[in-house]
């Protein structure tokens, strides 16, 4: 059975009110909740990027049953290995045993905030596969020692160390090869088969969850909803190649200045049609998707989409 979940997404909410989200949706019958882990938003607009290792902290602590996620977190700039190894450690501690780790090669947007450049994608990638073997050491809380290509890690101990399952960020056919076997489960942001079944060929161990992702934009109005989806969403059909790299707010800014509201009206779904909504689901269900997390577009309206339209859908999406 298809699980549904919610995202925290840092880059439209403050710390507090993500909180309250999180617990809301937990209420509301959510199956897991993922949060994305941003230095800066997308575009000035979505104005907001608090720290997601402290926000899943704190949701582990006010919530009881709802699983969690990073959506996705890069262990290779910003973020030494190691710490990502100890962070993730406690969180699992913190959620007793909710939390998945979900790791991806990054954005420019996010990395480049500590000053060391932003690598080709196959250094990134080479990163990425180094970050995950060190992580998978530390976190069997014996002694670690690692002199890698790109990290070096001396006489580490994790002591207060948990098991981790892995999800990985993957998009070609070449990622798949390579990551599906250093990964416990898949995580894809496009409803397509031939990720999923590929993981699925490659993969080493048994059963893998495939986790995706899709942004709604619900609102009583549709006019209001599809202008609400184009001033904090535009920048959401540049694709990966170009979301990947461009360094700044500023910079998606430009890149998105001639995106119209009609163009994000075929993109995202919106309106008041809980029925259309859910049956934007179906790709990823047919895909084979295990679990899909939704995006309600926009941090105004956020509280009123729970309190109103949310149950209703979850209920629409589990008909499916």
């Amino acid at each position: 059975m298809t699980r549904f979940g919610y995202t925290l997404m840092t880059e439209q909410s403050g710390p507090r009110e993500l909180v309250g989200y999180a617990v809301d949706a937990e209420r509301l019958g959510f199956d897991f909740e993922v949060s994305s882990d941003h230095y800066s938003p997308w575009i000035v607009e979505q104005g907001h990027a608090p720290n997601a290792w402290t926000l899943l902290g704190a949701v582990a602590q006010a919530t009881e049953r709802v699983e969690l996620a990073t959506f996705v977190t890069c262990p290779t700039m910003r973020y030494h290995p190691a710490v990502i190894a100890q962070s993730s450690a406690t969180l699992q501690l913190l959620a007793e045993g909710r939390f998945i780790l979900g790791l991806g090669s990054g954005e420019n947007l996010n990395e480049h905030v500590v000053g060391e450049g932003w690598p080709s994608v196959a250094v990134r990638q080479d990163m990425l596969e180094e970050a995950v073997t060190v992580i998978r050491e530390l976190h069997t809380g014996e002694l670690v020692t690692w002199e890698g290509e790109y990290f070096r890690v001396d006489s580490a101990r994790i002591w207060d160390a948990a098991p981790v399952e892995i999800g990985l960020a993957v998009s070609g056919e070449h990622s798949i090869e390579r990551f599906a076997p250093l990964g416990d489960h898949l995580i894809a942001t496009t409803p397509e088969k031939e990720i999923v079944d590929g993981w699925d060929k490659a993969h080493d161990g048994g059963a893998s969850r495939k986790i995706g992702q899709i942004p709604i934009c619900w609102d009583p109005s549709e006019e209001a909803a599809i202008a609400k989806a184009h001033d904090q969403f535009r920048w959401f059909g540049g694709g990966w190649a170009v979301n990947a790299d461009l360094p700044t707010p500023a910079g998606f800014e430009g890149a998105s200045q001639f995106v119209r509201p009609e163009d994000v009206a075929e993109a995202i779904v919106c309106g008041p049609d809980l029925d259309k909504i859910a049956e934007s689901f179906r790709a990823f269900i047919d895909a084979g998707f295990t679990d899909i997390a939704l995006v309600q577009v926009g941090d105004e309206g956020q509280q009123r989409f729970l309190d109103e339209a949310a149950g209703p859908l979850l209920e629409k999406l589990r008909a499916l």
